[in-house]
């Protein structure tokens, strides 16, 4: 003879299961969703370079990487490390990167090259970026920095600056993107279409590392962020 309760308490018992099983579920599908998540993008940032004309070149200078030429010129003591520090100050707002620590990254990097005096420059870096397991590397040369005379307001001479940043794909020696700065500073009576920068400057002569600061954020304009 059929039992009408039993079929019930059978039913709630099936209930009771299938509601403790779905929170298992769930914790598994997240599990699996953060499995999915992409790792941070691993960037070691090779020590700035100042590259200075030679004698028989006038005031040009070519990119080692780029092999483009720029008007060359004086390089303050320390300017290079400023452009550096700018530069470890931007990728810092980017949330998808991991910044190898730069101790790490300019030791390996000096040894590789003490050791490899006749290899090529992207070669130099490949190896450096294989054994920093770095997905990319910031490569980067200063052409010029110029301080500015005198005051915010009133300036015997403007600053200059000109600087290139290399993102390098240790891989296989690609480069994956290619910022460039290179401005002196003018008042808008030398030229009109220096309006926007001088806006930016709020109406003022900038200091080297000011206009430094500006052409970062000026460059990474074309950057369209870090993927694997």
């Amino acid at each position: 003879m059929n039992n009408p309760f039993r079929k019930r308490n059978g039913c709630v018992a099936a209930l009771v299961m299938f509601l403790l099983v779905i929170p298992v579920i769930g914790a598994y599908g997240a599990e699996k969703a953060v499995d999915k998540t992409k790792s941070p993008v691993r960037m070691a940032i090779i020590p700035l370079q100042a590259v200075l004309p030679k004698a028989e070149s006038g005031n040009s200078v070519i990119g080692p990487l780029s092999g483009a030429i720029y008007f060359g010129g004086k390089i303050a003591e320390g300017g290079e490390k400023v452009v550096e520090e700018l530069l470890m100050e931007k990728l810092k707002n980017f949330k998808t990167i991991e910044i190898i620590p730069q101790e790490k990254a300019e030791g390996i990097y000096k040894r590789v090259s003490a050791e490899s005096l006749k290899m090529p420059l992207l070669e130099i870096l490949k190896k450096t970026g294989v054994e920093l397991d770095a997905d990319l590397m910031a490569v980067g040369y200063v052409f010029r920095y110029v301080e500015r005379i005198g005051y915010d307001y009133s300036a015997e001479k403007t600053a200059s600056v000109a600087f290139e940043i290399n993102f390098v794909n240790p891989k296989d020696g690609s480069i994956i993107w290619r910022g460039i700065f290179d401005k002196t500073q003018k008042s808008l009576m030398e030229d009109v279409l220096q309006i926007a920068s001088f806006y930016k400057g709020h109406g003022k002569w900038l200091t080297a590392r000011e206009l430094t600061k500006q052409g970062m954020n000026q460059a990474f304009k074309t950057f369209s962020g870090f993927e694997h």
